[in-house]
């Protein structure tokens, strides 16, 4: 019986793909100005990818001078046909499974998208990433997020190009240059990835390889805890420091221009009630959105944010 790849398994925070034949790869991936290099395979529609969005925020604030990260995207659906199985009744199965799913990792997930809007594959805004890297990295994390949100939050079906032409312009992309480039190397690149993910054994998603200068990998495999990530990164650099992170709503907001109440719990470590209490005081004063969706809140950034209230600092 073949497995659904929706059915993301929250107890072990991992997103599968059907089994492929595992090798060990010899391929090692430098950064060329910081000590490690951690290769992210994701999936835009990966519920467990989302889940981990506040750990990775957190590692990138605390621990960011010491690595970056190279995203690769895994292919979770292809299509419906090529998963079809016993346990595959289409979509609309999906639809409970995501609303488990975010209720368990405790960031907001709309699951109705695969009943009003369902998606038929992954691979159109997979490749549309892989087009966004091609003009900026910067901006391809921006584009990513965004058409994680659209999807999560909004039930917004991210395979249809109006979606994706969107969340470039809103990320800062040229929108006809992504189109074009999803048509044309935007696919090599992506098949590319799909090849490097099956020679290092990749068999779901959130699957991030810690690696050092000299070859050294160190596995962290599926949603886990915060201290999971940075034991990863201490085991090939022990020398590595916590940063001492202003956690004010105005420095985050800056450097994360929309967030979750769970993400700024997570930041901050003030409990999702103090975070609502504290940006709602926000919103009324015109610094923050709030984005109300089914199942949580999207807070969104505004240029005039003020030291209204902060947060702790986290040594």
């Amino acid at each position: 019986m073949k497995n659904n790849p929706m059915m993301c398994d929250p107890v072990t925070g991992i997103c599968e793909i059907p089994t492929t034949s595992s090798s060990e790869s010899d391929i090692v991936t430098e950064s060329k100005d910081k000590p490690l290099k951690l290769i992210y395979f994701t999936d835009p529609i990966c519920s467990s990818c989302w889940g981990i969005e506040p750990q990775l925020r957190k590692l990138k604030l605390e621990y960011g001078e010491y690595f970056d990260i190279e995203y690769r995207m895994g292919g979770l659906l292809k299509s419906w046909e090529s998963y079809g199985g016993r346990d595959v009744n289409g979509p609309q199965s999906v639809a409970q499974h995501w609303e488990e799913a975010g209720a368990y990792y405790d960031m907001p997930i709309d699951g109705d998208v695969w009943l009003e809007d369902p998606l038929d594959s992954s691979y159109p805004p997979s490749i549309a990433v892989k087009a966004a890297q091609l003009q900026d990295g910067a901006k391809a994390l921006a584009f990513l997020r965004r058409i994680k949100e659209m999807v999560f939050l909004e039930k917004k079906n991210i395979t249809r190009e109006v979606h994706l032409q969107e969340a470039a312009v809103q990320s800062g992309l040229d929108a006809s240059r992504l189109k074009a480039d999803s048509e044309g190397l935007a696919m090599t690149l992506f098949e590319e990835d799909l090849a490097l993910g099956r020679a290092l054994g990749v068999r779901g998603f959130p699957t991030i390889f810690f690696t050092d200068a000299e070859g050294n990998r160190f596995l962290v495999y599926g949603s886990q805890p915060y201290e999971r990530y940075e034991q990863a990164l201490l085991k090939l650099c022990p020398d590595a420091e916590k940063k001492s992170v202003d956690t004010s709503y105005e420095s985050l907001f800056k450097e994360y221009p929309t967030m979750t109440t769970k993400e700024l719990s997570v930041l901050t470590g003030k409990t999702k009630a103090e975070v609502e209490s504290d940006l709602d005081a926000l919103s009324v004063q015109n610094s923050v959105d709030r984005s109300n969706s089914k199942n949580g809140v999207v807070w969104k950034h505004k240029a005039d944010v003020r030291k209204v209230v902060t947060g702790s600092t986290i040594h």
